[in-house]
């Protein structure tokens, strides 16, 4: 039974996550941690920072990171990242032969344009949802969270390598935390 709820909440979310992995992440964490609440907030958290920092798109290595911990097996993992994949597979598949001839067509231009505000309001949602928990637990953000926030946004506008933040933000991590 939890590998048909994962396999159907992984293929809705490859189904609605428009805009990629981080447009996906309010999705994922409805589903993981609001729906089933197969992980806490705090758990969710981890997965993201796991997932952005390995090779790969975001959406995928998080369903093969849930997928894993939810069953405890390597099937739980194929299950998850299969059904997230799936709808994109089939879509990509599907509309390729049609793209050259609609890309200048007005309602799909129109549509694209529409979606775009959207994957950006998706990406603040997530966000506000890590920081915010929807229920009583309490958020994993403190006062060196949002220093090292601040820091890294400052570097990433400053145009600092991403690999060097990320590892400068694990030294830290681990100086203030462990």
């Amino acid at each position: 039974m939890i590998y048909l709820q994962l396999f159907l909440s992984y293929l809705k979310i490859g189904f609605f996550g428009f805009g990629g992995g981080y447009a996906m992440l309010s999705l994922i964490q409805n589903e993981v941690v609001v729906q089933h609440q197969w992980l806490t907030n705090g758990q969710f958290a981890d997965v993201v920072a796991i997932s952005q920092i390995t090779p790969g798109p975001i959406a995928i290595n998080s369903a093969t990171y849930i997928g894993y911990q939810v069953t405890g097996s390597v099937w739980g993992a194929v299950v998850a990242t299969f059904a997230v994949s799936l709808p994109s597979l089939t879509i990509m598949l599907a509309i390729t032969r049609f793209y050259l001839k609609l890309q200048d067509n007005r309602y799909v231009k129109g549509a694209m344009a529409g979606m775009q505000p959207m994957m950006i309001g998706m990406i603040a949602a997530a966000a506000l949802l890590l920081i915010f928990p929807h229920d009583d637990t309490r958020s994993f953000i403190d006062l060196w969270s949002w220093l090292l926030f601040g820091l890294c946004l400052v570097a990433s506008i400053r145009k600092v390598n991403p690999i060097l933040l990320i590892v400068l933000s694990a030294a830290a991590g681990i100086l203030i935390y462990a």
